[in-house]
């Protein structure tokens, strides 16, 4: 638990000896000029929220603590991602599962704080599995400004955003299910939400945490909308028919690879 306040705190403080960056919607031009590798992300409008580092660990959110042997596997994971989706110039990211229980959302998570590690780039993840949404939980994020406020007009989705204490690592939480979510996922309102949390910073990488492709159509309904898919197997417990039948599903969307999760392995510390 030390070692991961400790490198928060060497975040904050490597971020607190840069120079400022608007946090509002740069120009086009402002687009191509930014690098977030030497500025400093101030989160004027955006709500700041400290985690609870216990809360992290109880969930098997690792990433944060270098040391732990488990956290390699995203860091691998996160290279990987980042040089396809770099060669391609892609920018959003979906992550599913066949079925539920195969820690799609936890490896959502632990990805986008590794990508955020990265100091050439920043992380949005958007809770985008409407009916069973567990990001907000997993974090340890307070009930307030929710999705669902934003999609019942409540609320812009600016509101919506969290900076959870950590450097170049924005989330889209939502706590409660949302009736009609596949329509409300293929509606306009969504459509130009994901393009402007696309186009507003040039080195920022969307991850959106989408439902099971076998529960509901709500992930094939929203994927379209972005760049790539990443898709999550559980070890020992999704099947390979399971696993034909979502390729097989998904084989016009550019489809990053699949990730074997929940794997026990006594030689080595990694986690997929």
């Amino acid at each position: 638990m030390e070692r991961i306040k400790e490198a928060i705190a060497k975040a904050k403080e490597r971020q607190s000896e840069t120079e400022p960056v608007r946090e509002k919607a740069p120009s086009a031009v402002d687009f191509q000029a930014a690098d977030v590798s030497d500025e400093k992300i101030i989160y004027r409008e955006t709500r700041v929220v400290d985690l609870d580092i216990a809360h992290l660990e109880k969930n098997r959110i690792i990433t944060l603590d270098n040391e732990d042997p488990n956290s390699i596997s995203f860091d691998i994971l996160r290279t990987q991602v980042l040089a396809k989706m770099e060669a391609n110039n892609w920018r959003t990211l979906a992550i599913t599962s066949p079925t539920p229980e195969c820690g799609k959302t936890v490896v959502a998570i632990n990805l986008a704080l590794s990508i955020a590690k990265q100091t050439d780039y920043t992380a949005l993840l958007a809770d985008f599995d409407l009916r069973r949404p567990r990001i907000a939980n997993y974090l340890g994020l307070p009930n307030e400004n929710t999705f669902a406020d934003y999609f019942e007009d409540k609320i812009s989705y600016n509101d919506v955003m969290v900076n959870p204490g950590i450097p170049r690592f924005v989330v889209m939480p939502n706590h409660r299910s949302i009736r009609n979510s596949t329509e409300i996922l293929t509606s306009r309102k969504v459509k130009a939400m994901v393009e402007d949390l696309r186009d507003r910073y040039a080195k920022r990488i969307c991850i959106f945490d989408l439902p099971p492709l076998q529960a509901t159509d709500d992930a094939m309904a929203f994927i379209p909308q972005v760049d790539c898919v990443l898709m999550i197997v559980a070890s020992g417990e999704t099947k390979p028919a399971e696993v034909k039948e979502c390729r097989r599903q998904l084989q016009s969307t550019n489809l990053l690879g699949v990730v074997l999760n929940k794997v026990q392995e006594a030689s080595s510390g990694y986690y997929y």
